[in-house]
């Protein structure tokens, strides 16, 4: 049950949609601008850096938020139910309920679930699979392949770190997920269409 209840908890703390937030408050429906993703990428272009910044920060924030919170209610399955929490977190970022389940790809909120995952498991986790991103952007130039490496790594490096055959299944699943919602983004680097990422210009 315990499940259940942090899969739900997760989930309504990710349908918490900064992109669109952050698009109501500068009066700018992010669904209908640039790529129509709710996610910190297209606040970048479409924003500009400072609301880029704030829904990637608010994006990592939910999914800190809901791995703990889990914890402190299920503290004899305080992993397991962390990890649900941050998993129900991504599903609510890239499937809000209200917004007729469009938001994001889940990358920022999976940094968040990440992170929290490094302070209470292993700090390679966080180090191996956010280098791995980082390196992807700064090899490639593309935050899409950055964001593809990073979610696939993260399945790869919970297995050689050890920890349950569960977690691992969970973000096996996530990696398949993430990797099918940048489908549009691999066929533009596949045809050489996608658009690259240069600090200069995003960061105004």
């Amino acid at each position: 049950m315990f499940r259940l209840i942090s899969l739900l908890i997760g989930y309504f703390i990710g349908c918490i949609s900064m992109g669109f937030i952050v698009g109501k408050l500068t009066k700018t429906d992010l669904r209908k601008k640039g790529s129509g993703n709710l996610g910190t990428t297209n606040a970048l272009r479409v924003l500009g850096f400072r609301a880029g910044l704030a829904t990637f920060l608010g994006d990592i924030l939910k999914g800190v938020v809901a791995f703990f919170l889990c914890r402190l209610i299920f503290p004899d399955d305080s992993l397991l139910a962390g990890i649900y929490a941050g998993t129900g977190t991504i599903l609510g970022h890239d499937f809000p309920f209200y917004l007729k389940f469009k938001g994001g790809k889940g990358i920022a909120s999976t940094i968040g679930f990440v992170l929290s995952l490094t302070f209470v498991f292993s700090p390679f986790f966080g180090v191996i699979t956010i280098a791995i991103g980082i390196m992807g952007v700064a090899f490639s130039g593309f935050i899409s392949m950055g964001s593809i490496l990073f979610s696939i790594s993260i399945p790869i490096s919970a297995y050689f770190l050890g920890m349950p055959t569960e977690a691992v299944v969970i973000f096996t699943a996530l990696a398949v997920l993430a990797t099918w919602l940048h489908r549009a983004n691999i066929k533009r680097l596949i045809s050489g269409t996608e658009n690259k990422f240069t600090l200069h210009k995003n960061v105004q």
